[in-house]
């Protein structure tokens, strides 16, 4: 079914639809001639992987291989299988993909199922699932977080999830909210997006110049339930939008993105903090989250709501109570100015400046595609078979880098660069 060929009454507007297709592989990936495509998706995105195959085998792809889920079967196994299957895990997949990855192949992952899909399950099994698969999936995901390859991520505005963030629409218009709401954080709207992203991706390297140029030791958060102190890895590196992966690729892996990021230290991180979001995972809404951090690790931790399961994932492994990730998001940020809350972690990090607990990106450090495992460990990189954001920014939060003499620079000032 070509472009033209689809229903005019579709809520979702395929010009747009087929700019998305296009930034996804021209700026996301950056694919090139001859590469292969490994694609995630669910099967209600099916009209957009459609679109990116097509941008893809015209970029010069070799080959497009797409792998579907589906809701029904995903609750299916919560409802009906034994109790066994919930620390299974195809690890046979995962290795699969591992190999994949080693050939160069690049990888697409398409989100747009309800992020809360799971919420009427058992916490239990959830996190029992969670774990057998993050277990199973870490040969491949050892390449994702060491960026051998060019990755990306998109959205897709599926049914169930529209109908999460509008509940009071009739299908049609929720879904035609969610889709205006992705084409915009997404940069889709005009008539030339990879212009447009050319542009937001110089911003980024800008911000990230700067943070670089500072050389600080530690970052400062203060503000209401939150006096934050994160020391950052040895010879990190802020990155943010663009990066080059370890095969020579130059990709922007998250679609939408508006952060500036690093590594902090496993073993620096002091104080406590307070989320300004929501964090959605797995089903589960933990909101009003307060951690206390001595020596790098999570001590306390309470939640108004979700917290049996926030302790579950904190006691994932012993890397789960440590930071992976910090990063810097102005309050004025797209996605913040529109109001809404994605249930999505793609787009909700992008509203706030976020901590992420677990596993650390081996690009954030200077040289980092030249590091081994023991060496990122070395210079305070942390390991988790988890990597979790959650928003701690705001309009009534200030940072400041501190540098190794402790003299302070203001970051940011209520939630804008200073």
């Amino acid at each position: 079914m070509t472009l033209h060929q689809r229903s005019l009454s579709s809520p979702v507007d395929p010009a747009r639809l087929d700019r998305l297709a296009e930034v996804a592989v021209k700026v996301g990936l950056r694919l090139q001639p001859g590469q292969n495509l490994f694609l995630t998706a669910p099967v209600a995105a099916l009209p957009l992987v459609r679109r990116i195959a097509e941008h893809a085998y015209r970029a010069g792809a070799n080959l497009v291989t797409p792998l579907f889920s589906d809701e029904e079967i995903s609750l299916a196994r919560y409802r009906h299988a034994p109790d066994a299957s919930f620390d299974a895990a195809p690890a046979w997949l995962y290795e699969g993909v591992a190999k994949a990855f080693d050939e160069n192949t690049a990888r697409l992952a398409i989100v747009g199922d309800d992020p809360m899909l799971l919420s009427g399950e058992d916490p239990a099994k959830v996190a029992r699932a969670s774990k057998a698969n993050s277990v199973a999936y870490q040969p491949a995901l050892a390449k994702i977080a060491g960026f051998d390859i060019n990755w990306n991520i998109v959205a897709f505005p599926g049914a169930s999830w529209a109908a999460r963030m509008f509940p009071n629409d009739p299908e049609d218009a929720a879904v035609a909210k969610l889709a205006d709401a992705i084409f915009s954080a997404s940069r889709v709207d005009g008539e030339d997006p990879v212009a447009a992203w050319n542009a937001h991706n110089a911003d980024l390297r800008r911000r990230t110049e700067w943070m670089n140029a500072r050389r600080f030791s530690a970052l400062h958060f203060t503000g209401p339930g939150t006096d934050l102190t994160v020391g950052l890895a040895d010879e990190h590196e802020w990155q943010g939008g663009a990066s080059t992966a370890k095969n020579g690729i130059t990709c922007n892996p998250n679609i939408p993105t508006e952060e500036v990021f690093t590594t902090p230290h496993a073993g620096r991180v002091e104080g406590h903090v307070s989320s300004t979001k929501p964090l959605s995972h797995q089903g589960t809404l933990i909101d009003d989250i307060r951690v206390r951090f001595e020596g790098g690790r999570i001590v306390e931790a309470k939640a108004s709501r979700g917290e049996e399961v926030l302790n579950k994932v904190l006691d994932t492994d012993e890397g789960a109570r440590r930071l992976g990730e910090v990063a810097l998001v102005p309050h004025s940020s797209p996605i913040s100015k529109s109001g809404l809350l994605f249930f999505n972690t793609l787009f909700d990090e992008n509203a706030a400046s976020h901590i992420a607990l677990g596993q650390c990106y081996s690009k954030c450090f200077l040289n980092g595609a030249d590091l081994s495992p023991e060496e990122v460990a070395a210079r305070g990189g942390n390991k988790s078979f988890i990597h979790i954001d959650w928003m701690i920014g705001s309009d009534q939060v200030d940072v400041d880098g501190v540098a190794a003499d402790g003299t302070r620079t203001p970051v940011f000032r209520k939630g804008e660069w200073a």
